[in-house]
């Protein structure tokens, strides 16, 4: 196969992905006129990578537009669930069931039910298209949507059977109005979620099912509201197309005219493909395996999943104050769990759709300003802030975007509505109640104090479950202050530069100079023994960290990693000490270990590859003189965890998260510090990689001689000079150019041990 590699192009041009693939195919068949199919970025999508899970949640084939509020997937327990119960028409939420639901149906009226449940086969999944047969029912099912409305065409293989729909509303009300079917479903919060429907064919009647039978009427509502659309004699294959709305029905139909105006399910799955062809083309590979770019573009797909765009015709509903507003041009974004996504994904939004990671960021700051109080989400979902996790990690988005040169939204209500997360509203996990004891004493003596096995809790704030975290709540807030300290010196606001900068160092407050852990200490300043790095903290670690024990927060400084390595006493313990976490063993059984810690999967040693708390840690060795390890590290990492295969991501990816640290990885970079333009250098896995920048120019990354042995950065270059150093700043690959590496399969161990300049 002719490579990027083999055919060097000595300027450097930008090939479309489309090209390279052709010059490939040219390499391979010389002249022949075989027509031979071109590979696009989304034909190397494979929505059902992860779909198994090695403990916790799987990945769900999710069927959706970039970033697009319409988002379905099949309605089964799991990828090996063997009966899929109905049709989807919209997942509200990531991970949430379907809102409505659609059932096919061919038989006697006394087996009708709300919701029915089938054997399955032939089922095929793209991101933007769904195909699947109904065995026992014998119907064909194919979909394809837009980005608020969608259209499946169903095929009914019974013959001398009439044909039926149930459509089912789980909790709200259904109209039939004599042409088309409407109404609602009730979320959380006082959200619903609105539908418009009609069919190709006019049907013979519509009735209502109710306590399993069907009676005369044009409206259902309540529980498992269901109207059934009946069809006449002869009618086998049948067209049906809705709209959804979180606005209202009007709205709903609206989305439907505006986005699908026939029932001609290739041309709308053509369309499908081309939008998403744009969005995975901002970053074009070449070289390494079908698996290789499998894994990448799957990954690029998850992280177009989250946050959705809600606007509709310029206005949304916003579950953060229960109103419709006008967007005044500006789409609104929801449905992100920052504590997830700050790490990698909305720097990645950064780099490749600046536009898009504005608006996101100018939602944020709205819904502060539509909350009861001006504090700055955590995790905005459709139905408004469900304040989960640890810390307020969303003021590292803002300084990260804005660091990097983001402008689209108004930074000082955005510090304000920071600064109020972090100081007015209590720290204590999954709550947004005012501060409070816990936080008072914070202020005070710069630590959250932990409560030593089997005292009582008694800050009311607390969640039972959850518990304080208090290590893990004293590291975040600390990255947090750092975060709230560079705004505010971008703001002119000195004092408080210089007040939040104090604030955080305050890490060092448990900072265990023996064990060289964080370590939880008590109200009165002891610390708690006698104590188990592995295993102290119950359930997930909480009574002392969070989901992940304190061999993953022993690293938890993102903002300070020099002040890290010389409080462990220089480099080489550094070293030392992140080599040690590789090889420590579990301490019990994987289900003894996995029972008290399932969120700590994905483990090599004591590291977990499967929670994002653990992402940047690899990269860490770039810190202390030895990137050779970070290289290794990273490359073994993604090819024991990362894979084409239906259990191919090892833990929770929260709908983009993790897959954006796969994205920067198998380029060969990786924003370790939210907040600091640059990012550190790991292992590229393409012999060529060209970033599409939103300013119209373009950043390449060329490895040669990269291979899945020849892993090891022999030397680099910068737009033609030499890099000696593991970093590389946001402006130089923003302002376009050319990383260059020349790899191998020993490591050069004194590449990259240079000090950074500045």
């Amino acid at each position: 196969m002719i490579t990027a590699k083999t055919i060097k192009n000595k300027t450097r041009t930008f090939l479309s992905y489309t090209c390279i693939a052709a010059v490939s195919l040219v390499g391979m068949h010389g002249n022949s006129n075989a027509e031979v199919p071109v590979r696009q970025p989304i034909d190397y999508v494979n929505p059902y990578m992860g779909n198994i899970s090695h403990l916790l949640v799987p990945t769900y084939p999710t069927v959706h537009l970039p970033n697009s509020f319409l988002r379905v997937y099949p309605e089964r327990h799991d990828y090996t669930g063997d009966r899929l119960h109905g049709l989807p028409l919209i997942v509200t939420s990531h991970r949430g069931s379907s809102a409505f639901n659609l059932s096919p149906f061919q038989g006697e009226n006394k087996d009708i039910q709300p919701v029915v449940s089938y054997s399955y086969d032939q089922e095929v999944i793209k991101p933007y298209a769904y195909s699947v047969y109904l065995d026992e029912q014998q119907v064909g099912v194919d979909f394809a949507l837009s980005h608020q409305s969608a259209l499946y065409e169903l095929d009914f293989h019974k013959k001398n059977n009439p044909v039926s729909i149930i459509i089912n509303s789980r909790n709200g009300k259904l109209r039939w109005d004599g042409k088309a079917l409407s109404g609602y479903q009730s979320l959380a919060n006082h959200t619903k979620v609105y539908i418009y429907l009609e069919t190709a064919e006019a049907p013979a009647q519509a009735v209502v099912l109710r306590d399993n039978a069907l009676v005369d009427g044009n409206e259902a509502e309540g529980r498992n509201a269901a109207m059934v659309l009946q069809f006449a004699d002869g009618v086998r294959k049948l067209g049906l197309r809705y709209g959804i709305s979180f606005i209202d029905e009007a709205q709903a139909r609206e989305n439907l005219r505006r986005e699908i105006k026939d029932y001609n399910l290739a041309a709308l799955k053509e369309t499908g493909r081309k939008v998403w062809n744009d969005a995975l083309g901002k970053i074009q590979v070449t070289g390494g395996g079908l698996d290789d770019q499998t894994v990448f573009y799957t990954s690029l797909y998850r992280t177009f999943e989250r946050p959705v765009n809600i606007s509709e015709d310029g206005r949304y509903f916003s579950a953060f104050d229960g109103k419709v507003h006008h967007d005044e041009g500006i789409p609104f974004f929801t449905d992100d769990w920052i504590w997830d996504a700050y790490r990698a994904h909305h720097p990645l939004n950064v780099l490749i759709d600046t536009e898009k990671e504005e608006h996101i960021l100018h939602s944020f700051v709205t819904m502060a300003e539509q909350m009861e109080h001006f504090w700055l989400p955590t995790f905005p979902e459709i139905t408004g802030d469900s304040r989960r996790m640890n810390s307020n990690h969303g003021v590292a988005t803002l300084l990260d975007a804005y660091v990097k040169g983001v402008r689209g939204f108004d930074l000082e209500k955005a510090y304000q509505a920071a600064k109020g997360a972090i100081t007015e509203k209590t720290l204590a996990p999954w709550s947004g109640a005012p501060a409070g004891e816990l936080d008072r004493f914070y202020k005070e003596n710069g630590y959250i104090p932990a409560l030593r096995e089997g005292e009582e809790e008694t800050i009311p704030e607390v969640n039972g479950f959850e518990r304080r975290q208090p290590v893990a709540v004293t590291l975040g807030t600390s990255y947090d202050t750092w975060c709230l300290a560079q705004l505010a010196k971008a703001l002119g606001k000195d004092d408080e530069y210089e007040y939040f900068l104090q604030q955080s160092f305050n890490y060092r407050n448990l900072f265990h100079p023996e064990t060289h852990f964080f370590h939880p200490k008590d109200a009165k300043g002891e610390f708690i023994e006698p104590f188990d790095y592995v295993f102290s903290g119950g359930q997930g670690a909480r009574g002392y960290y969070g989901e992940n024990n304190a061999w993953i927060y022993r690293w938890d400084v993102q903002h300070n990693i020099p002040d890290l390595i010389a409080l462990m006493g220089g480099k080489e313990t550094f070293i030392k000490n992140l080599d040690d976490m590789f090889n420590q063993p579990l301490g019990k059984s994987k289900q003894d270990f996995y029972a008290q810690l399932p969120d700590h999967t994905g483990n090599v040693g004591q590291f977990s590859m499967a929670n994002e708390p653990s992402l940047h840690i690899p990269y860490l060795y770039n810190y202390a003189g030895q990137p050779w390890k970070t290289q290794k590290r990273i490359r073994t990492l993604l090819k024991q965890w990362f894979r084409n295969d239906l259990m191919g991501v090892p833990g929770d990816e929260d709908g983009g998260g993790m897959s954006a640290f796969v994205v920067f990885s198998k380029l060969g970079f990786y924003p370790v510090t939210p907040g600091t333009p640059s990012y550190s250098i790991g292992s590229p896995t393409f012999e060529r990689a060209i970033i599409r920048l939103p300013n119209g120019k373009a950043f390449e990354v060329i490895a040669n001689n990269v291979s899945e042995t020849n892993k090891y950065i022999q030397s680099a270059k910068l737009n033609g000079q030499p890099l000696l150093t593991p970093w590389i700043s946001h402006e130089a690959v923003s302002q376009g150019g050319t990383l260059e590496f020349e790899m191998g399969d020993k490591a050069n161990t004194s590449w990259g041990v240079e000090k950074p300049k500045g």
